[in-house]
């Protein structure tokens, strides 16, 4: 028997984005066809990433887990069945949004560009940023000054890769990559 908490529709809580750089992970999910038909299935119930790869292309199912974890668009929790390892299932966590920011339209034309370009620009600033977090260097103003970007730039890119997030005035690796 599975146990789940609550269904989905228990819970209508309301995603507020307080900062423009928020924007990218929920852009950059929603601009991903294969992201969106990960998030419309975890908006039904819980799902395991198990039965997500049976569903849908396992090889974008962890980046996607990542982009919403990274949005805190996702809850999860885990699954315990009698005589079965415990698995960690997912669901959305919210059923609303509310914008609640204001910016100079740069930095607003800025976060959009980056959630939605595929320009060659963008993977050079990326490869430098990682290459700057490689070697210990995790300030956002630190990093900005060197590859000639504005702060908000390096905190939009690292919003938009997986394996990179923003804490504080830093940037982190995630889940060890590296």
């Amino acid at each position: 028997m599975v146990h789940r908490v609550f269904a989905v529709t228990d819970h209508p809580k309301t995603k507020i984005v307080s900062d423009p750089v928020e924007l990218v992970p929920l852009l950059v999910t929603f601009n991903n066809s294969g992201y969106k038909i990960v998030y419309e299935m975890l908006s039904k119930s819980w799902v395991t990433e198990k039965e997500l790869c049976q569903q849908y292309e396992s090889e974008c199912i962890n980046d996607c887990l990542k982009m919403l974890k990274k949005g805190n668009l996702i809850d999860e929790q885990w699954r315990t069945v009698p005589g079965k390892k415990p698995e960690k299932e997912y669901r959305v966590n919210y059923q609303k949004f509310r914008a609640n920011f204001q910016c100079t339209m740069e930095d607003l034309v800025s976060m959009l560009y980056i959630s939605t370009s595929n320009d060659e620009k963008l993977r050079v600033l990326s490869d430098n940023i990682k290459v700057e977090v490689d070697s210990g260097n995790t300030s956002i103003g630190e990093i900005a000054r060197k590859i000639g970007v504005k702060p908000i730039y390096v905190k939009g890119i690292a919003k938009r890769i997986p394996h990179f997030d923003v804490r504080g005035q830093g940037l982190i690796l995630l889940d060890g990559e590296k």
